[in-house]
């Protein structure tokens, strides 16, 4: 049997607008009054109905994502933290898969309007004047996670991408590489391509290095065969290359996969250093050293940061989060 809010009013003995109240946090009863009722809702095994309590308190206690892709690790790891979260303080996640496709992240951003969503976390790529607009109209918190807006002032969660990627660089030529070439993503990319790029110049620009286009394979995307490909480019570009740094841990994988069908040792002969620290950089052969994001933290962050809006604070700043590098095995110290 489902029982009804008016099932615990009767059985504590109070009135339906008190369990109401209690059920919403409101102010207006005493703690004896709360525990009869909260007892009442034990005993009875009653569970609010969600919709009706929306109706209540104009909330729907659930928020929408947005991933331009489901499969990667990446939105793994982003998706825990923000699910942890939105789980502690009572909220569902609603995850849509847009596939960096207009029309289709467009009707989503319809549905979650429909679905009445209390807020919106949008992921990884560019904030789009149409997607803007749209959830402007709807009124509700937005936060942005792995990516930022300049046209738009709207806080952020993210690594600072071209200084973390200066890192990477950094940390080959302390280990005694000269020779460092760079495959990247979509040079086009403001996200994670061009930014990436820029660390990279940056870096090897400062320790007076050489770093002409021949030094970086431009590929079209951030995945494997963009990795495996990648590295073919970049030998024929750079025969004499020891070390790589690869714009993503995917690229990274599909450079190492290449390397051993070319006969090219890591790291004997090659050193490659990838980016992001997903769990596939343990399970490569050699293990995989890799600038760490702290993709987990960051989804905890965006969603706090999303429910603080949500309580009416509206002086939530944006976050630039620490990035490291997980050594492993796949990068060779010379002249040891």
């Amino acid at each position: 049997m489902a029982y009804t809010i008016k099932d615990v009013a009767k059985k504590a003995n109070v009135s339906i607008a008190t369990v109401s109240r209690i059920l919403n946090n409101q102010k207006g009863y005493s703690e004896q009054t709360k525990k009869k009722v909260l007892k009442a809702i034990e005993e009875l095994d009653y569970h609010p109905n969600a919709i009706a309590r929306g109706l209540i308190n104009k909330k729907t206690s659930t928020i929408g994502v947005l991933f331009p892709a489901l499969s990667s690790m990446l939105a793994t790891e982003l998706l825990a933290g923000i699910e942890k979260t939105a789980h502690e303080l009572g909220s569902s996640v609603i995850v849509c898969h847009t596939e960096s496709n207009g029309l289709k992240t467009m009707k989503y951003l319809q549905l979650l309007n429909e679905k009445r969503v209390d807020g919106i976390i949008f992921t990884s790529e560019i904030l789009k004047e149409e997607y803007y607009e749209f959830i402007q109209k709807m009124n509700i918190p937005l936060v942005l996670l792995s990516t930022e807006s300049r046209a738009y002032p709207v806080p952020y969660v993210k690594v600072d991408d071209r200084r973390a990627a200066y890192a990477a660089v950094q940390y080959l030529i302390k280990q005694g590489h000269k020779r460092i070439g760079m495959i990247s993503g979509n040079d086009q990319d403001m996200i994670a391509g061009k930014p990436r790029i820029e660390g990279y110049l940056d870096a090897m620009s400062d320790y007076g290095l050489p770093a002409d286009d021949s030094f970086i394979a431009r590929m079209k995307g951030f995945k494997f065969s963009d990795g495996t490909e990648g590295l073919k480019l970049l030998k024929k570009q750079l025969p004499d290359v020891t070390a790589v740094f690869a714009a993503s841990d995917d690229i990274a994988v599909g450079a190492i996969s290449s390397a051993y069908r070319l006969g090219i040792r890591v790291p004997d002969d090659l050193s490659i250093i990838g980016y992001d620290n997903l769990k596939i950089a343990d399970m490569t052969i050699p293990p995989l050293t890799s600038l760490a994001q702290p993709f987990y933290e960051m989804g905890e962050k965006a969603a706090q940061m999303i429910f603080d809006l949500m309580d009416g604070d509206e002086l939530i700043e944006s976050r630039i989060m620490p990035h490291s590098i997980a050594e492993r095995n796949s990068v060779l110290k010379l002249g040891s």
